[in-house]
């Protein structure tokens, strides 16, 4: 029986994968490692994502308090996102996760 997407099974590496799954999380978190970058920013520095799944991950990734929005109430609207404190607690797995991820690449091209 297929486990739905939605539901975290007792795996913490299920419960982990559940935040940052998805296709353009990891890029938008690699991103703003660098720091604040407001919603046009970010949309020009992925290749390929389109406004509407951005705009679904970085609500995604408030939601789960990765990451924070910061709306300056200005005309235009002025927002930006930013890591939060507790997203900075997946600074050590992202760095490892990359560090394979460019071991695999590797391996790949090689083979």
């Amino acid at each position: 029986m297929a486990v739905s997407k939605k539901e975290v099974s007792d795996c913490p590496i299920d419960a982990a994968l559940s935040v940052i799954d998805g296709r353009w999380k990891g890029t938008i978190l690699w991103r703003l490692c660098d720091g604040p970058m407001r919603t046009a920013e970010l949309r020009r520095s992925i290749p390929g994502i389109t406004e509407r799944m951005l705009i679904r991950h970085l609500h995604e990734l408030v939601d789960a308090g990765i990451i924070d929005r910061h709306d300056a109430r200005t005309v235009p609207p002025c927002v930006h996102y930013s890591i939060s404190e507790y997203g900075m607690t997946l600074a050590p797995v992202l760095e490892n996760l990359c560090d394979w991820g460019r071991k695999h690449m590797q391996r790949n091209a090689v083979g």
